[in-house]
């Protein structure tokens, strides 16, 4: 059956306690004290009945409140039979309690079961439970009419403004523990994206680190293979071994970029080309500084080139070109052309992919091929 105002439950949220605060849990647990008290004192207050008869009134009162804390428990896990019957058991209680003279504490459970009725079952069980114990208010209490109508009346709109408020924390609850959902997933999507940030910063090092010393050691094979000269061979060593010292440092700079302390960019490539030969750079535009993301783009994208120009067009000089424009920084890395170099096959190539994808990350683009005279890479990344 659908769901709908008349069948619906309050949320478990609107029965519970989470997200009451201490003075209205102190207040309602202070009348909860003052209706057991009148309870108990409406019960050892009639003269008509003797100690015994005291005692089990006393017994009947410990018996309602057992019986009214089962029906909180029932509704707050919406077991809707289990609730309307202990409110039958609390409605014969207090007419038990009216037939042997106990004409207070009847009116007392009755009222409550009206009230607490309204407030914690669907409506559609509510309305003829707090009838009925509403009807039996009336129909035994002594005042006027008037002064009876205008405390049903009373009891019913205290009984439906205590189930509106639940409803509202119980809606704020709901809400404030989507919100923490939501920032739990936004932490954990942010720390997602900084392990990826620094597993590629670590793999570009170490695959340009890595392809660098595999173009020399290749070559040193190479050359141990053919015979050459013991100064050739350690001339491809020695680079290899620098390759490494390389690497090391790219490491810490990389790490230092992790932590926001990265080196000027125009400096950077500055150092880059002139431990190259016949490598050149010019930088234009209006210098502006870039999201550290950006700029380790750029410097990788850089890098990876002149690589690629040692492995596969030796001697080719090279002109790197960093364009500052007003809403992108283009790198421009181009080679005059040389001859294919003996290691033209090393390496698996996934160097310029690897770049391509850094920049779409970024909102930017990656292009590379051949021109007329050599190999052009361009670098295009957001401002």
């Amino acid at each position: 059956m659908t769901e709908n105002a008349w069948t619906r439950w309050p949320s478990r949220e609107a029965l519970g306690r989470a997200g009451t605060s201490r003075p209205r849990r102190l207040l309602a647990w202070v009348i909860r004290a003052l209706v057991l008290g009148l309870l108990l004192w409406g019960a050892f207050s009639q003269k008509h009945v003797g100690i015994w008869g005291a005692l089990a009134a006393a017994a009947g009162v410990l018996l309602a409140g057992l019986v009214s804390w089962a029906f909180f428990r029932s509704t707050y896990e919406h077991r809707l039979v289990p609730s309307m019957a202990l409110m039958g058991v609390l409605l014969g209680i207090a007419v038990v309690a009216q037939a042997t003279g106990f004409r207070g504490p009847a009116l007392l459970i009755w009222c409550g079961c009206g009230v607490s009725a309204l407030e914690r079952l669907p409506l559609g069980a509510a309305l003829p439970m707090t009838s009925v114990a509403l009807a039996s208010y009336s129909a035994f209490n002594n005042d006027v009419w008037l002064t009876t109508a205008a405390t049903v009346a009373g009891m019913a709109l205290a009984g439906y403004v205590l189930r509106l408020d639940a409803e509202a924390r119980g809606s704020a609850q709901r809400l404030l523990a989507q919100e923490r959902a939501a920032r739990a997933a936004e932490a954990e999507s942010a720390a997602l994206a900084e392990r990826a940030r620094i597993a590629r910063e670590i793999h570009d090092v170490l695959a340009h680190s890595l392809s660098a010393q595999l173009v020399h050691l290749e070559a040193a094979r190479l050359l141990i293979e053919r015979g050459a000269g013991r100064e050739q061979i350690l001339e491809r060593v020695v680079a290899a071994r620098g390759m490494a010292r390389d690497g090391l440092a790219e490491t810490r700079q990389a790490l230092s970029a992790l932590r926001g302390e990265l080196s000027p960019l125009e400096e950077f490539l500055t150092e880059l080309v002139s431990a190259a030969e016949g490598a050149d750079v010019t930088v234009t535009g209006e210098r502006r500084p870039l999201s550290a993301e950006a700029s380790q783009a750029v410097r990788r994208v850089a890098q990876e080139a002149l690589t690629n120009v040692r492995k596969h067009a030796h001697g080719a000089k090279v002109h790197l070109r960093l364009d500052y424009g007003e809403h992108e920084v283009t790198l421009d890395v181009r080679d005059s052309g040389g001859r294919p170099g003996e290691l033209t096959g090393a390496g698996a190539g996934y160097g310029l992919l690897g770049m391509r994808e850094r920049a779409e990350l970024l909102g930017g683009s990656l292009d590379a091929g051949p021109d007329e005279e050599g190999f052009v890479v361009t670098l295009k990344v957001p401002v």
